[in-house]
């Protein structure tokens, strides 16, 4: 793990057993949201032509400050109505300026799928994207082992959560693919330089089984990047920089989904 992940995880330890101490688990299954009926975005992917899973993100380790001055609520429905096929939800406080809150009035605004962005280190966290309106959680494979992975994603599966599985190599990849995914995503960004490269996905592609929905994520901002990452077997494609950078998030993407069906 890279330095900043290594704080990251320490803090996010930190966080989550203090929220423990503060919500038990038996007030946040008592959230009206609980037992909604959760959205399938894995389907939504294999359905549709663009695969766009739009991101709100106030901030990264990588970008200081992104956006701040948007509503959650409005860049939501903005997403919604630009025709993405999934909303991704950074909750982090510390690192990222997000909240579960967040998802929360996500939800409140739109009827597309949600995937919580989360550093989850906990089964609590999964229970508590649930209590929040979350229908599919990521898993980070750097940050997890083989059996962690095992146990979040069975949970989330008796949760009626979806799960993107996260990974950055061969080696987390080989670690990780197991029956309780759904989606297995290809991070392009190096954890330890922050760089970008494409090539990522495309070197991953053929070791994914095709049970899976192939997500790529970041440093996708060209409508060209996507159209040759389908050729390598993807289908889903997470934007988040590129739209929350702009003053009008949901215009940005309307922009971008236009030129990927035209």
């Amino acid at each position: 793990m890279s330095d900043i992940l290594d704080r990251i995880i320490t803090d996010k330890r930190r966080e989550v057993a203090l929220k423990k101490a503060l919500i038990p688990v038996a007030q946040l299954e008592a959230s009206t949201l609980f037992e909604r009926p959760t959205l399938s975005l894995a389907s939504r992917l294999r359905e549709s032509l663009t695969g766009i899973i739009a991101e709100h993100k106030r901030r990264s380790p990588s970008r200081a400050v992104i956006n701040h001055d948007l509503s959650v609520y409005d860049v939501a429905a903005g997403y919604e109505k630009a025709g993405v096929c999934g909303i991704s939800v950074l909750t982090d406080g510390k690192y990222f300026g997000g909240s579960p809150e967040d998802l929360w009035l996500a939800r409140a605004s739109t009827s597309v799928p949600l995937l919580r962005k989360e550093f989850i280190i906990d089964e609590y966290q999964l229970i508590e994207a649930r209590a929040y309106g979350a229908d599919v959680i990521l898993l980070i494979a750097s940050v997890l082992t083989r059996e962690e992975i095992k146990s979040f994603s069975e949970l989330a599966r008796s949760l009626s959560l979806e799960v993107l599985l996260e990974v950055h190599n061969e080696e987390e990849l080989h670690k990780s693919v197991m029956p309780s995914l759904d989606m297995l995503g290809v991070n392009n960004r190096n954890l330890k330089t922050f760089e970008v490269s494409i090539e990522t996905s495309e070197k991953l592609s053929a070791l994914i089984p095709d049970d899976f929905v192939k997500v790529s994520e970041s440093g996708i901002s060209d409508h060209n990047t996507i159209t040759g990452l389908r050729d390598f077997g993807y289908r889903g494609f997470l934007v988040g920089e590129n739209f929350m950078k702009t003053g009008n998030p949901g215009e940005s993407a309307a922009a971008f989904i236009r030129k990927l069906t035209t």
